[in-house]
C-alpha cells in the first residue's frame, strides 16, 4: 500500500528507517559570549509523554499519527479515527544522546525487518513542540505523563483463570501495554520470529480504581473503534492488577508488570 512508501514515512516521530544522523551542537553545553555556562537540556525527560501529528497521505486520505514515549520505551501508532482504518505500529526501546534519538525497533508492522535494528535522528524541542531534522512535519503535545495513574511500559505476566492466578516470565513473545498521561496501546509481538500479532489504543483515565478505554484504533477489527470498555484496576507490589471484560465480552483478570521491574531482573 502507498502509505508504507519511504515517502510517508519520513513524516515519522521515531521512523527515518535506518537512516543514520549526526548529533546536533544545538543543545549541547558550552560557553556564551558574556562567558556564562549554557546548561545543556534534559531531553530524556522533556520528551516522555504523549504526542501527535498528521499528514494527507498519496491516496488523499487523512492520517493521524501518535506516539507515547515513556522512560525507555515508545509506540508510535499510524490511523484514521474517523475511517476506522489502522495503518502500522512501530516502537521498542529508545535512548536520547543530545538531541539525537536513537530507537531500537522491538515490533514494526509495516516492515519486520527492521526488528532489531536502530535508527536515529535529530530532532528539537520547543515550547511543547517538536520538529525533526529534514522534515516539516511539527509534532504536538497531548500530555507530559500526567495525570500519571498508570503512565509507563508493562508486559503482561499474570493471568487469572478459575480463580488461579498463573504468571510466566516474558519470553521473545511479548504483549505489552504503554501508557501516558492520557494515552494507552498495547501491542502484541515477538521479537524472535519478528512477527507481528496486534495493537490497539486510544485515550483512557484511571481514577478510584477505575480504568476507563476509549480505543481510537484496533488492527484487527476496525469496527471497534469508538468503543469504550470500563475495567477495575488495582496496584498491589507494584504490579498493574486489571479485570473487566474484553472487547470481545469475554472477563479478563490481568497482571501487568512495569518494564523497568522487569529490566532489573534481567527479563528483557
Amino acid at each position: 500500500m502507498k502509505y508504507l512508501q519511504g515517502s510517508i514515512l519520513i513524516v515519522a516521530f521515531f521512523s527515518l528507517m535506518g537512516c543514520s544522523t549526526t548529533k546536533s551542537e544545538n543543545n549541547e553545553a558550552s560557553v556564551v559570549e558574556t562567558g556564562e555556562l549554557v546548561e545543556k537540556p534534559n531531553f530524556s525527560e522533556a520528551i516522555q509523554g504523549a504526542w501527535t501529528t498528521s499528514y494527507t497521505n498519496e491516496d488523499g486520505e487523512a492520517v493521524t499519527v501518535s506516539a507515547i514515549v515513556t522512560d525507555g520505551y515508545m509506540a508510535e501508532t499510524f490511523y484514521n479515527e474517523q475511517a476506522k482504518r489502522f495503518d502500522f505500529t512501530l516502537g521498542g526501546a529508545w535512548t536520547v544522546e543530545g538531541n539525537t534519538f536513537n530507537l531500537t525497533y522491538e515490533f514494526h508492522s509495516g516492515d519486520s525487518t527492521k526488528v532489531g535494528q536502530t535508527a536515529s535522528l535529530v530532532f528539537d524541542l520547543k515550547d511543547d513542540q517538536i520538529t525533526i531534522e529534514g522534515d516539516d512535519k511539527i509534532w504536538k503535545r497531548i500530555d507530559d505523563g500526567k495525570p500519571g495513574a498508570l503512565n509507563g511500559a508493562y508486559l503482561i505476566t499474570g493471568r487469572k483463570r478459575d480463580g488461579e492466578i498463573s504468571k510466566r516470565t516474558p519470553g521473545s513473545r511479548k504483549t505489552m501495554k504503554i501508557l501516558s498521561g492520557t494515552r494507552f496501546q498495547w501491542i502484541a509481538y515477538d521479537t524472535e520470529t519478528t512477527k507481528f500479532s496486534g495493537t490497539g489504543g486510544g485515550t483512557y483515565t484511571a481514577k478510584d480504581g477505575k480504568y476507563i478505554e476509549t480505543i481510537d484504533f484496533f488492527s484487527r477489527d476496525g469496527s471497534r473503534v469508538g468503543a469504550v470498555l470500563p475495567f477495575t484496576f488495582e496496584i498491589i507490589d507494584k504490579e498493574w492488577h486489571h479485570s473487566g471484560l474484553s472487547s470481545k465480552g469475554d472477563p479478563i483478570y490481568e497482571i501487568w508488570t512495569p518494564r523497568k521491574m522487569l529490566d532489573k531482573a534481567g527479563a528483557q
